[in-house]
């Protein structure tokens, strides 16, 4: 606990750049700031401290990216997915869902579990085994083995065995003792696999399995087409296959008499163990005969998959295998049932497929029930026990990537209806016929605890979708989707203007504002376009109106050097334009206003002109657009606030600022940022040559798999990652914009060459005042509605609007807003003149306000009504609004409020009215904000941002003492910056990949409590029994059951492998996770080798301190003779 007095008397001139500029009107002569504010006392306690904040990860969402690998637990019925950045995912049921991270960061090559045992065998591509330990909640390493001559190509793992094969590149077959992860001395050397008399090197091991009748045989098959049963007892070869085609995988029988194998030529083998000289059967599935009688080419079958039925006849599944000539054919896994051929078409690749079958037992009926399919960019199950194979409905949230991810939102602690109520308005849309079967990946435990709220994400994308998701309880489902694309027209292939400006993704949502009180939703466009959504339970028949705001600004106006400095370039809209207008509204724009001016003045897309008939959810009300003038496009918005309690919307860009009156349909003001200042313009512009700058319209897309690399965007120094903060700010926010880093007059500073032509702006080294070319494009970052005090001379809170730029200035636009329901719709809302101009370092990104008791001030809002609804006449539909007033705790601190600013530089505390800064605090001086954020933790308010060199930090408020500053994330790409947000709760989100969605928390108490929220992943589970043989059967069937591996494979009868051939690394969770995990085979031999290294390591202390004593004892005994001999002879009195 804290207490922050501050005397507010004359800290306008004591605090740097917190001081006002003055109060002026707009247009007139510059104004002086009034008299200093009577001396106050501010008294906040502040409970926040930095014991309250601990960043960590909590769960990953999404489909994995560029994913390699697929295993399944067929007793705990889990999943797992092994990505090409070293990534694995563990999926169980709804709720059950892990993400472990290699630290290497190389690509999974295979995965492996070790069955009902809570554990996971990884390979990776730096030739690396790794034990993972599933029986805690965050999965962790127990063992690594590092391979060094060797490169790892396939590993197999037989059931209820400890003992793993590790086929390599060079052809050569390794054991590992999965316990104690050591390389075995028993090895299955290639030259000696192969007979002496075959000339060429077999290829590497492409496939290893035990026979289902004897687990001493083991099965090697080579990339070259040879296959070899060794018999590990005997150590020899039981029979060697040289087949001409390559060989991709094999699969066994399960009575171990037959194997089936997949090529290259898209053929299918089938063997008999009786005769091995040549194949009983070969197949090609989909090569057709030609006309000269030769088999059509066919790609690869790169897996197979042989499962027999207990009640019909067996399946063969593959996938490949496809004819040459047949271009633009999809990708097929093809189910062969009896003379029954099925080929499922797939959207994307297969990376790899299992077939789920009811045991884990290889040498029982198998009778397959499901078949996982892994494609590159979706997770599809399909049912094996129905004749049309139908998917099952996937409980995960895989298709966010659905179209390429461009925005994202974060909305938490809702109101608790908003949730059932948007998912009841999208279960409407749900796709049907899927499988009525339950969804067969079920494992491991999930239970809603304790500290949920709801939780809102919203995710804006490529093709103009709108996803919402409920976030509660660290889960993600969808709930429901909007397609902003249904507004307007379908614009022709290569012609109209959105083709000249975005070709591929003309509708790419580029942000969104969503006021969950009032359900009023806004969508920003890369098009330039703005729509403005209600929410209605009801369809209905809508026309949309449209506004066309031109927000540009006329060259000849800038450059102009005999023009009047405080001639305003925008004209103020006509009085006319208050009343409601026809659809397409043309108000007095920028320019000189005459004809030609306008002659160009096309949107980018068109909006439907005529009635539609729209379903309930949301409902398009409004469009509004910038278009095209004088052949230039128009600069993307870049800003946007919206407040259902005043029925305005206000959005800026870097020619200027807009704000319309949705409620009455007008534009209420169209000016330039110059404009906005009037006479107060704190810097001095200077006249340039003309230069124009064209659009960048490349920025939200880059969000999609193929992304370019930002490397030419990274600058030398290390911390910011690109080569000017306003090159990151152009790619970020897709306009032009500028930045001030310094504003204090007092201080000269100078760009270098470089900059000052990159940047097209100055400063004077002589002058004490800035100097920005005439042409500088200043544009507006960040805009907030709330009650506030525009000037310093007012008593009581109005409607304001704050308004923040690039170059670090904040304006405040005070409203005058009727209050009466009839009045709001017929009275035009009047802007008054510009108020208070603030200034901080950098370009402002966000502000907030508190009052003065340190609580946090909400932005009013209209409570929601159904303007569909039917109308009720014992309860008329009125707007029923809600007010925060900051100054309603006036009797014990007297009137006004706090004002937070952040900017990419530094933060300030401004008391309002009296503008006077309380406290300033620089951020950073080596990189940039990129977000930031006022957001509530622990029943207290904090301001959260992160910056450009991956620190995420937090500021207590309003003292904006540092909490927290930990380096989490090194910014990559700009993914990232577009897509991370902070909210309520302690909570952020980012998009860790083009496919999934990272949430992470930097609240002490969701620490604390995140593993009661985490999904157990292993639930104790009793193995099934095998199946009884019968007598005949076990012995007719070999001796599978005295196969004695530990005999084997163990060090007395192997020995020692080379320790130069591979290296043994423990793992960081090795103790830690034997503290948690249950009894099991593993968990109790791994649990045992510890006890008995520290049972060792406590001898041989023991045996230290033992000797020790020994030699103490020794020369005690040596000291005492010695004495003795020394007083043997004298007498008594000689003492």
């Amino acid at each position: 606990m804290k207490k922050f007095r501050k005397v507010l008397d004359g800290l306008t001139t004591s605090s740097p750049g917190g001081g006002t500029i003055g109060s002026p009107s707009c247009g007139s002569a510059a104004g002086t700031p009034t008299t200093a504010p009577t001396p106050k006392e501010i008294d906040v306690q502040e409970t926040l401290v930095s014991e309250n904040f601990q960043l960590c990860k909590t769960v990953r969402h999404g489909f994995p990216y560029q994913p390699t690998a697929l295993a399944f637990d067929p007793v705990q019925k889990i999943l797992a997915i092994g990505s090409r950045s070293g990534g694995v995912r563990i999926l169980g049921r709804p709720g059950v869902d892990c993400f472990c991270q290699h630290e290497s960061g190389a690509a999974v090559l295979q995965l492996q579990f070790l069955i009902n045992e809570g554990a996971l065998v990884t390979a990776c591509a730096d030739d690396t085994l790794h034990l993972w330990n599933l029986r805690q909640r965050r999965p962790a390493i127990l063992h690594s083995l590092k391979f060094n001559r060797e490169r790892i190509t396939f590993c197999h793992l037989p059931f209820q065995s400890k003992w793993l094969y590790v086929g390599t590149e060079r052809g050569n077959t390794h054991v590992v003792n999965i316990e104690s992860f050591i390389l075995s001395g028993y090895v299955i050397m290639w030259n000696k696999a192969i007979e002496l008399s075959t000339k060429t090197h077999p290829g590497p091991v492409v496939h290893l399995s035990d026979s289902p009748k004897d687990e001493g045989k083991l099965l090697v098959g080579f990339e070259s087409g040879t296959i070899v049963q060794w018999d590990l007892r005997a150590k020899k070869a039981d029979f060697r296959i040289y087949y001409d085609e390559a060989i991709h995988s094999v699969s066994w029988h399960h009575e171990g008499k037959q194997f089936m194998c997949s090529h290259s030529d898209g053929s299918l083998t089938l063997w008999n163990l009786r005769n091995t000289s040549k194949p009983i059967q070969v197949t090609f599935p989909h090569g057709k005969i030609q006309k000269d009688g030769r088999k059509e080419s066919c790609k690869p079958i790169l897996k197979v998959d042989y499962k027999t039925s207990r009640n019909s006849e067996p399946f063969v599944i593959f996938s490949g295998g496809l004819s040459y000539d047949k271009a633009g054919r999809r990708p097929t896994l093809t189910i062969m049932h009896g003379k029954a051929i099925t080929v499922l078409e797939m959207d994307y690749p297969i990376v790899e497929f299992m077939t789920l079958c009811e045991t884990p037992y290889n040498n029982e009926v198998q009778d397959p029930y499901a078949v996982v399919v892994l494609l590159e960019k979706d997770l599809i199950v399909v049912d094996l026990t129905q004749s049309n194979f139908p998917v099952f409905e996937n409980p995960y949230p895989m298709d966010i990537h659905e179209s390429p991810v461009t925005c994202t939102a974060y909305f938490a602690d809702c109101p608790p209806d908003i949730i059932p109520v948007l998912y009841s308005i999208g279960a409407k849309h749900k796709k049907t016929g899927y499988s009525q079967k339950e969804w067969p990946v079920s494992g491991g435990m999930w239970t809603l605890g304790s500290h949920t709220y709801p939780e809102v994400i919203i995710t804006g994308h490529a093709d103009g979708s709108i996803k919402f998701w409920d976030g509660s309880a660290i889960t993600l489902q969808m709930l429901y989707k909007l397609k902003t694309s249904k507004v307007f027209e379908k614009p022709k292939q290569n012609e109209g203007r959105a083709a000249e400006l975005v070709d591929d993704d003309p509708f790419a949502v580029q942000m969104v504002s969503w006021c969950p009180q009032s359900r009023i939703f806004c969508v920003v466009g890369i098009s330039a376009h703005i729509i403005l959504y209600r929410f209605s339970k009801y369809d209905a028949n809508t026309q949309i109106v449209s506004l066309e705001v031109r927000l540009q600004c006329d060259p000849e106006d800038v450059i102009s050097p005999s023009e009047n400095e405080n001639n305003p370039c925008f004209s103020e809209p006509h009085s006319g334009s208050h009343s409601p207008q026809p659809h397409h509204q043309h108000p007095a724009s920028p320019g000189s206003g005459t004809p030609e001016s306008f002659k160009d003045c096309t949107p980018c897309l068109k909006v439907k002109d005529r009635a539609v008939r729209v379903p309930p959810g949301y409902q398009a009300e409004l469009v509004i657009q910038l278009p095209w003038m004088d052949g230039e496009p128009p600069q993307q918005i870049s800003s946007l606030d919206i407040n259902s309690a005043y029925g305005l919307l206000a959005f800026g860009n870097c020619n200027g600022l807009a704000v319309v009156d949705y409620l009455q349909k007008t534009i209420l003001l169209c000016m330039s940022t110059l404009d906005l200042y009037g006479a107060a313009d704190p810097y001095q512009r200077l006249t340039r040559s003309p230069r124009r700058n064209r659009q960048s319209t490349s920025g939200l897309t880059e969000l999609s798999d193929n992304q370019q690399s930002v490397d030419t965007e990274r600058s030398k120094s290390p911390t910011s990652g690109f080569a000017s903060r306003r090159a990151m700010l152009q790619q970020l926010h897709g306009v032009t914009m500028y930045s001030h880093d310094e504003h204090h007059t007092t201080t000269s500073y100078c760009w270098s060459d470089r900059e000052s032509r990159e940047n097209s702006f100055s400063r004077s080294r002589s002058s004490s005042v800035s100097s920005i070319d005439r042409d500088t494009k200043e544009a507006i970052t960040t805009l907030q509605f709330g009650e506030s005090f525009g000037r310093k001379s007012d008593t009581l809170p109005t409607p304001c609007l704050w308004v923040g730029t690039s170059l670090g200035v904040i304006l405040l636009i005070p409203m005058s807003i009727p209050t009466d329901l009839e009045e709001r719709m017929e009275e035009p809302v009047t802007i008054g003149p510009c108020g208070a101009v603030l200034m901080l370092k950098g370009s402002v990104l966000r502000f907030g306000f508190l009052d003065c008791m340190g609580a946090l001030v909400p932005n009013p809002y209209e409570v929601w009504r159904d303007l569909n609804a039917p109308e009720d006449p014992d309860r008329p539909r009125k707007r029923k609004l809600v007010h925060y007033s900051p100054s309603s705790s006036q009797d014990t601190c007297g009137e006004g409020h706090l004002a937070i600013v952040c900017s990419e530089r530094q933060a300030k505390v401004f008391l309002m009215p009296s503008q006077s800064c309380l406290f300033v605090h620089n951020i950073t001086e080596s990189s940039f904000v990129l977000r930031a954020d006022v957001v509530s933790v622990c029943n207290s308010v904090c301001l959260a941002c992160f910056c450009a060199n991956g620190h995420v930090m937090t500021l207590s408020l309003p003292s904006l003492r540092p909490l927290m500053d930990v380096n989490y994330l090194p910014l990559t790409d700009m993914r990232i910056a577009r897509t991370f947000c902070f909210t309520n709760g302690g909570q952020a989100l980012y998009l860790s990949s083009p496919t999934e969605i990272q949430r992470i928390t930097y609240s002490q108490e969701m620490y604390d409590n995140l593993q009661e929220m985490l999904g157990e992943l292993f639930t104790p589970t009793e193995t099934p029994e095998a199946q009884n043989r019968g007598f005949l059967k076990g012995f007719f069937g070999g001796n599978a059951h005295t196969f004695d591996r530990e005999e084997l494979f163990g060090e007395a009868a192997a020995g020692k492998a080379s320790r130069s051939l591979a290296q043994h690394i423990p793992g960081q969770g090795g103790v830690e996770g034997m503290k948690v995990a249950a009894s099991g085979a593993v968990g109790e031999l791994a649990r045992a080798r510890i006890a008995l290294d520290e049972r060792g390591q406590r001898l041989g202390e023991l045996e230290e301190r033992t000797a020790l004593m020994m030699t103490s004892a020794e020369s005690f005994s040596k000291h005492a003779h010695e004495l003795m001999l020394k007083c043997k002879d004298k007498k008594w009195y000689q003492f």
